[in-house]
């Protein structure tokens, strides 16, 4: 499946990237995680590199250096991302530019440094970790959503575009995922309007028809699988995991 494969994973220091890094491990590849905070990358006993996914210079020296420590690049899963919610009417150019820097831009950085190896090797698996956030729209994170709509567009031209190559290219959407930064969004729900935990928790939970937070051992599965030859025609695709939400 993914046996001796080296599979590069951003803002792998914890959450859904952290997930995905032990199961590819458990499952025989050799792992590099990306990140911004060293102790964070530390705590996940697993060879790193620190970089900030938006800074194409710092991305590419840290793929280099992975390159040299474990061999070429075969997989790679751009799953850095961040959002914030903001009223559109108040929202300013930077906070939009923000948004698009880490959650496009980086997915950008990230699948072109890994480019390379997988266009030489005639194999590569490249994966982005969306959100349903790129299949429609939500209010209050209109940055966000453009951002993750922008993943999902360039996910589909450049499986067209490397389709002859032996690599493909596919997005994960997954619905609210229970994760630290889920957690920050209950909070602010809860800050603002004067809900409790349970309250805000639900207002959130509401658009998913099985009622309830996507996990983390969901998402790795599911990039787990596009990385396998099992899912070597899959192409092209944004794979929604939100319990029929999308």
């Amino acid at each position: 499946m993914v046996k001796d494969k080296h599979a590069v994973i951003s803002g792998g220091g914890s959450g859904v990237g952290a997930e995905i890094a032990r199961l590819f491990a458990s499952a025989g590849a050799k792992v590099t995680i990306l990140g911004r905070t060293e102790a964070s990358l530390k705590a996940q006993d697993a060879p790193y590199q620190v970089c900030d996914v938006t800074d194409s210079d710092a991305v590419h020296t840290a793929f280099d250096a992975a390159r040299k420590d474990q061999g070429q690049i075969d997989i790679v899963v751009a799953n850095a991302g961040a959002a914030e919610s903001v009223p559109f009417s108040r929202m300013s150019s930077d906070q939009l530019e923000s948004m698009l820097s880490v959650n496009l831009v980086g997915v950008f950085n990230t699948w072109q440094a890994a480019l390379p190896d997988m266009k030489k090797s005639g194999w590569g698996r490249m994966i982005a970790i969306a959100s349903t956030a790129g299949l429609k729209g939500f209010p209050y994170v209109s940055a966000y959503c453009a951002a993750k709509h922008g993943v999902v567009g360039m996910t589909k031209a450049l499986a067209i575009e490397l389709a002859s190559t032996g690599i493909t290219v596919n997005s994960i959407c997954p619905g609210f995922i229970e994760t630290p930064l889920l957690e920050r969004s209950i909070e602010n729900i809860m800050s603002k309007t004067g809900m409790d935990r349970e309250a805000a928790a639900k207002s959130l939970r509401t658009g998913n028809p099985q009622d309830r937070f996507i996990q983390t051992d969901e998402v790795a599965q599911t990039a787990l699988w596009l990385a396998s030859d099992a899912a070597r025609s899959v192409n092209g695709h944004a794979l929604s995991i939100s319990g029929g939400e999308i």
